[in-house]
């Protein structure tokens, strides 16, 4: 396997997850129904803070050089995100660091390099790729444009993580058991963003399925 292999596969094997994380419903989970402009902004900084803490928790530990060289600049970038993020808010003194909720909760129990660069590089931008695209959708639907634009930079950006993710797994991963504990993490991740968010819903007494 090598690192395009294993993008693809995670693709291919969780499509109907990513397909309904990208759907309408994911920022009535992300929001918990309350889709005003604040709310939506507000939710977004907490997924980029909380990416930041995630990387930051690996860039101090991992022993690969070069994962902790990518995890410290996917730190940076998380932060640069949520300081875009802030200057859309109409309060933009809003600066607490969130607590991780599930899905980081399980990046940060990640301890092997392959796992945490297939997670956090590989799946986790998969995930927020297509939240990120219903933020867009919002602000579209807002007719606020400049909002939308800066939120397409975001997503755009994330989405390049996964060809960076994809590399850094060709050189962190020397055997095939380090292939299989990737795949998995990935997967896994994949799986557990969705239970969330097909958790809330139902608590909300929505169906995360599609409507056909």
């Amino acid at each position: 396997m090598d690192g395009d292999t294993l993008v693809e596969t995670v693709r291919e094997q969780m499509q109907t997850e990513l397909d309904r994380l990208g759907s309408e419903k994911a920022l009535v989970a992300a929001t918990e129904a309350q889709l005003d402009r604040e709310r939506v902004l507000e939710s977004t900084l907490a997924a980029e803070r909380r990416a930041a803490a995630t990387f930051d928790a690996w860039a101090d530990d991992d022993v690969d050089p070069d994962a902790r060289d990518a995890f410290e600049r996917v730190a940076a970038l998380e932060r640069d995100h949520a300081d875009r993020v802030v200057a859309l808010l109409d309060d933009p003194t809003v600066d607490h660091a969130p607590d991780p909720d599930a899905l980081h909760a399980h990046l940060r129990d990640l301890d092997s390099t392959p796992e945490r660069v297939a997670a956090g590089l590989v799946a986790r931008p998969l995930v927020s790729d297509r939240s990120l695209l219903q933020v867009v959708n919002f602000f579209v639907n807002e007719a606020d444009e400049s909002a939308a634009d800066v939120i397409r930079d975001l997503r755009s950006e994330t989405a390049a993580l996964v060809d960076d993710g994809a590399a850094l797994l060709d050189t962190c991963c020397t055997d095939d058991a380090d292939w299989e504990r990737a795949l998995d993490a990935a997967e896994a991740t994949v799986a557990l963003a969705y239970e969330e968010y097909a958790e809330t819903l139902q608590g909300m007494g929505v169906d995360p399925a599609p409507v056909c």
